[in-house]
């Protein structure tokens, strides 16, 4: 694909519970997540009204819960070379959770975790053979149905803005003062705002990512939240450019956050 390094390529929830994560997030964000296909794995992708796919659902096995995976969302982002990342990763203070592999007609891609032990995988993707320049928009600053912002919450705000500046060319400008929280500091992927990091709350138990999915209408994207036995963790609260966000945890435990206008 033509992404180039550092962008956000795809975003992956990991639950025990696709039939269930596909009701919930239906009714919350618009999307239809497709049903299991046949085959060993349970892998669906994530449809969008227009067509196109937001992410992809991965069924969470009972090998994999004993192996310490929880339910929650993950991202790719694109490198150009995937082992060379990794390397610089290790060599970095950061750790390998899955070696990299291939995947024919996907490309190439490993699980790893940034020094302060936040997962995210990095990917070097195989394009479609009819559209080898096609460019992933999973991401999107203003859409809903895709992400909208990436949320880092870690034990070491200033190592890990460093850390993914050198691995991913990311840059920190600007910031908003939370007073005892600390700061919530803008990053960016060349011109465009991609997201913030900001200290761990002491109710988070581990550094991690959160991604803001895109809706139509906050209030009742927050009510389906509920109606759907998700548990909303913020009320809506207003952002800079007067749109809203809430934070949330789906029914089976994945940890989310929702961005849009306010309709009523």
């Amino acid at each position: 694909m033509a992404n180039q390094q550092g962008s956000f390529i795809w975003y992956e929830l990991m639950t025990p519970d696709p039939d269930g994560a596909k009701g919930f997030y239906d009714a919350v964000v618009g999307w239809d997540i497709e049903p299991q296909a046949a085959g060993e794995m349970d892998y669906r992708m994530i449809g969008r009204s227009d067509g196109k796919h937001a992410g992809g659902v991965m069924r969470l096995s009972d090998q994999m819960r004993e192996g310490g995976a929880r339910p929650g969302w993950l991202t790719y982002i694109a490198v150009d070379d995937v082992d060379a990342a990794v390397s610089a990763i290790e060599g970095d203070g950061g750790r390998t959770l899955m070696p990299a592999h291939d995947l024919p007609g996907v490309g190439r891609f490993a699980l790893v975790a940034d020094p302060q032990g936040a997962p995210f995988y990095v990917m070097r993707p195989e394009p479609p053979r009819d559209q080898p320049d096609a460019v992933s928009d999973v991401f999107s600053v203003d859409r809903p149905q895709h992400v909208r912002w990436n949320e880092l919450s870690t034990t070491d705000p200033a190592g890990a803005i460093d850390f993914y500046g050198r691995h991913f060319g990311w840059r920190q400008d600007g910031d908003m003062d939370m007073g005892e929280l600390g700061k919530y500091q803008f990053l960016y992927r060349g011109g465009t705002m991609i997201g913030a990091v900001m200290p761990r709350m002491p109710q988070m138990p581990a550094s991690a990512w959160t991604f803001y999915i895109g809706v139509d209408d906050i209030d009742g994207a927050t009510e389906a939240v509920r109606s759907g036995g998700g548990q909303v963790l913020q009320e809506p609260i207003e952002i800079p450019g007067g749109e809203y966000s809430i934070n949330a945890l789906d029914p089976q435990g994945a940890a989310f956050g929702l961005v849009g206008p306010r309709n009523r």
